[in-house]
């Protein structure tokens, strides 16, 4: 009997120490299967939010530059115009009448005669000294030419010149009695209203030099009906 139980003791521990092996080989491939499961720290997701706001920065930065260029692009171009074309004169008398009424306000073209000569006919404002007030009136004759006045009729290298002079039947003729010979940068200017104008034909007043003229008159800004071109 104690044979029998020491058998049965030794299969008992034989039994344990196999399950103890086999719970320690268990142990070994549960220790040795891979772990499932979501591995949040080993994926490494790239937070988009820094570089979205620096991309914005950037785009605000290039926006702001581009916006200060056109501003700075918009107020040269505005100087410019109104330097060109945008400067005023007003006139005083009817010297110029009926194109030109007393105390109406010209808009000059400073930048015309950059590109080309004054023409006969222009109606020009010009002042003979730095402190004069600027005058305005019609070019009659050219720089080269002989102007005289004969009979009430304006000659121009001895033919009578009826365009663009706007004036006929001149009762005083002044120094253009005799012929005027103008020199390489000089200009003979009258009024359309010959006959209430100071001008050329005055020797007082003579001819007009290239550098005394402003520019040309071409716009009339006064309010009322005569507001618009010359």
């Amino acid at each position: 009997m104690q044979d029998l139980n020491f058998r049965r003791k030794r299969k008992k521990s034989g039994s344990s120490r196999s399950g103890a092996r086999r719970s320690s080989r268990t142990g070994r491939a549960r220790k040795r299967t891979p772990r499932r499961g979501l591995h949040f720290e080993d994926v490494k997701a790239p937070l988009h939010f820094a570089q979205e706001k620096i991309r914005r920065n950037r785009g605000g930065v290039r926006g702001f530059a581009v916006w200060a260029v056109e501003i700075l692009l918009v107020c040269m171009t505005a100087v410019f115009l109104v330097a060109a074309f945008g400067q005023r004169v007003s006139t005083a008398g009817d010297s110029m009448s009926p194109a030109l009424r007393n105390g109406d306000v010209l808009l000059i073209n400073r930048l015309i005669y950059q590109i080309k000569s004054p023409a006969r006919g222009d109606i020009i404002a010009f002042r003979q000294n730095e402190s004069g007030h600027y005058l305005v009136k019609r070019i009659v004759g050219l720089p080269g030419e002989t102007v005289q006045i004969v009979d009430g009729k304006v000659l121009i290298d001895g033919e009578e010149m009826t365009e663009d002079i706007y004036v006929s039947d001149v009762e005083y003729a002044g120094e253009a009695e005799q012929p005027v010979e103008l020199g390489e940068d000089e200009y003979f200017v009258m009024g359309d209203a010959h006959a209430a104008s100071d001008d050329s034909r005055l020797p007082s007043f003579g001819n007009i030099r290239r550098s005394d003229i402003y520019g040309q008159a071409w716009f009339i800004v006064s309010p009322g009906e005569d507001f618009g071109f010359i």
